[in-house]
């Protein structure tokens, strides 16, 4: 494909989830039209991003200038710029193609729950994708804040979509932290990141090598860290539980297909293509620094056990899940890397599967905690399947996508050259995480479909009928458009254990670098 032709399809992939939310915009009243639009849109989008993924040459790393699109440049030498890469392409398509999942799946879930404000609910989601593609493909550190920023603001509504005090309070914490976090140490670091290399422009091997005393590594990285608080380090955690107040739909766009992705794909970003892998090892600054996700790690888990509500317990799974992936790039070998990015892709894939199946026990039996599910796999086979389904790849076992980025995070773990005891420390944290994975998260199933149903005070409240032995009636699934888009990600999870070599493929090549 020729320069011209892939600088064009880049422009396309933010155009066209700005273009389909005017067009959805104008559908308020057509409920029909604006969901077949927000479907279409999805689908052109995810065409576009397969086309930038076909073009690219995966058999170096050198393709990045090749595709450059300068955009603007307020500032000689600060431009904003975007490219074309491997590890934006695999962003991105993960991105795009879970908007096809989540579109079909909100259209039975907002009817089903009777949501208010839906149009407004569809034209943000299109807005917030076009942020994902800007900071999927962004060519700069600055480019990359700015849009990180965008998708802040853009997703404020959809927390707050409900309207209600929760809502408000729920939305008021996460652009606190969000926009908080960012001004005290994201901005400042890309400062002193500009001022020591004269360059904010991603590239093979990191720009700092060579102009940032190793010293200062640690406490520039660190920085970094907690600025990009999407990623959901603790303590800068808060905003993902409080933002749980949004309709499950919301919460599928902040924990598998934009916002947290956005911020643990920034991380990695930066320290592949600013610091350096080899830049972060020879200063020994992860030596330390991988205890901040690896704490994350085994506490969010340990909370995770003791929340009720089906959301919540999900939520502080996705912190444990980022850090992961954070630990991965700190690890800055090849395998840790692989294994971070990959689990970028099956976690996402995963995890929406779980925030789909809650939807649908909502939309369904109107429960929303653990305490209530016991039977109720009777009654919603297939909900509890697709949650055991993503439970298991969550887990890692094998047969299931989650098996092959667990399988490289410990390689990486393996190989990695630090203290021993921090050495210890991540193999032990890889395993206790993943028995209290089964614990909190396998739990959930085995009690929906095997324990007996226990009446609870909730049942009179939520249950339309009165009855007692509701739960033991036939079976009773969420709205078909629900099961398909829970279907399709679900597939997905079992797909990639036997055929993972395109998400494969884009994380070698991030490694490479």
């Amino acid at each position: 494909m020729t320069q011209l032709a892939l600088t064009h399809l880049l422009i396309l992939s933010m155009v066209v989830p700005i273009v389909g939310a005017i067009i959805i915009s104008r559908l308020d009243k057509h409920i029909n039209l604006r969901e077949t639009a927000t479907i279409v849109t999805a689908v052109i989008l995810f065409i576009i991003n397969v086309d930038i993924y076909l073009s690219l040459d995966l058999s170096h790393a050198k393709d990045v200038a090749a595709s450059r699109l300068t955009f603007a440049e307020p500032i000689e030498g600060l431009s904003i710029a975007f490219s074309a890469t491997a590890f934006g392409s695999l962003f991105a398509l993960i991105a795009s193609g879970l908007w096809i999942a989540t579109s079909i799946y909100a259209i039975g879930y907002m009817r089903g729950h009777n949501e208010k404000y839906q149009t407004r609910f569809y034209v943000l989601f299109a807005v917030a994708i076009a942020g994902v593609m800007a900071v999927a493909y962004s060519d700069n550190l600055f480019t990359l804040f700015l849009f990180y920023e965008i998708l802040t603001v853009s997703t404020y509504p959809l927390v707050t979509h409900e309207g209600t005090r929760d809502a408000r309070k729920g939305g008021k914490t996460y652009i606190l932290i969000l926009m908080g976090s960012s001004i005290l140490f994201f901005l400042p670091a890309m400062v002193i990141v500009w001022f020591v290399s004269g360059t904010l422009t991603f590239q093979e091997g990191g720009i700092l090598a060579g102009n940032l005393d190793m010293i200062w590594a640690a406490p520039l990285l660190i920085l970094f860290l907690f600025g990009i608080s999407k990623a959901g380090l603790m303590p800068l955690h808060r905003w993902l539980p409080s933002a749980m107040v949004a309709p499950t739909p919301v919460s599928a766009l902040l924990h598998a297909v934009a916002v947290v992705k956005a911020g643990v794909f920034s991380v990695m970003k930066v320290v592949v293509f600013i610091f350096g892998a080899d830049f972060i090892t020879e200063s020994g600054a992860n030596h330390w620094l991988i205890w901040i996700p690896l704490t994350t790690i085994v506490l969010a888990s340990f909370i995770a056990l003791t929340k009720d509500n089906l959301k919540e317990r999900l939520a502080y799974s996705t912190v444990s899940q980022l850090s992961y992936i954070i630990l991965g790039a700190l690890l800055a070998n090849e395998a840790g890397i692989i294994g971070g990015t990959m689990h970028i892709a099956m976690h996402a894939f995963a995890k929406i599967s779980l925030f789909f199946a809650a939807g649908a026990i909502l939309v369904a039996s109107h429960k929303k905690y653990v305490s209530e599910l016991a039977g109720l796999g009777r009654v919603m086979p297939f909900t509890f399947a697709v949650f055991t389904i993503g439970t298991l790849s969550i887990i890692g076992l094998p047969f299931f996508g989650g098996m092959w980025s667990k399988y490289y995070l410990v390689s990486g773990g393996l190989s990695f050259t630090g203290p021993a005891a921090t050495y210890w420390a991540v193999l032990i944290g890889l395993t206790v995480s993943s028995l209290l994975n089964i614990y909190y998260l396998l739990s959930i199933p085995m009690t929906a479909f095997f324990n007996k149903p226990v009446k609870t005070s909730a049942d009179h409240s939520h249950d339309s009928h009165g009855d007692p032995n509701s739960v033991r009636q036939g079976i009773k699934e969420a709205p078909f458009a629900c099961l398909i888009g829970m279907a399709i990600p679900t597939l997905m999870t079992l797909y990639l254990f036997f055929d993972p070599q395109v998400f494969y493929r884009l994380s070698s090549t991030l490694a490479n670098f």
